[in-house]
């Protein structure tokens, strides 16, 4: 049996070989800027770069962006008991978290922007489009793997919220109640 920091360690090269390879590709085929239309009025496969966070806030600052991943990272090690890393499930969330991080990180120190492709998009009544903003690989890793943290952290506090239960064990000891009619 493999050690939960081995098995997150695994997930995470896994992301980031995904996410590399996809941009790579998109990046030989497309040029910057260029985009294909695969689904007519819901996707397209593009090539932007995006220079900023998730929907392109804080545009323009990649150098600070890139330190604040790198501390996330550091932290999200650091606290990586605090999100059940003993189990299966905290193990994919933490190596999707750090699989994303560290694709677009290689995206940020190696070309100076991080390399979207996927876009979903419909056009509305008056011609004009409206579109979800485009994203890779490492983004829906990042995002999987908040959304299983979330779920670890609703089910521990479920689980601090539930009484104990009650278990017959003999007659009852002093200071307990005796709940028999």
């Amino acid at each position: 049996m493999k050690s939960p920091v081995i098995r997150l360690i695994l997930i995470a090269l896994s992301v980031i070989a995904l996410d590399q390879v996809t941009k790579w590709m998109v990046t030989e085929r497309l040029a910057l800027g260029e985009q294909r239309e695969w689904v007519e009025g819901f996707f397209r496969l593009v090539h932007w770069g995006n220079t900023g966070a998730a929907w392109s806030m804080f545009r323009g600052n990649n150098h600070i962006l890139a330190g604040v991943a790198l501390i996330a990272v550091v932290v999200l090690f650091m606290a990586r008991k605090q999100f059940d890393v003993h189990r299966p499930i905290g193990q994919i969330a933490l190596g999707l978290m750090f699989g994303g991080i560290i694709g677009n990180l290689i995206d940020r120190f190696r070309i100076g922007h991080v390399v979207d492709f996927i876009y979903f998009f419909t056009y509305r009544k008056d011609g004009g489009e409206i579109g979800f903003p485009a994203f890779n690989v490492a983004d829906s890793a990042i995002c999987v793997g908040v959304a299983f943290l979330f779920i670890i952290s609703i089910k521990k506090d479920m689980e601090s919220r539930t009484p104990p239960t009650l278990t017959p064990s003999g007659p009852p000891q002093q200071g307990e109640l005796d709940l028999k009619p």
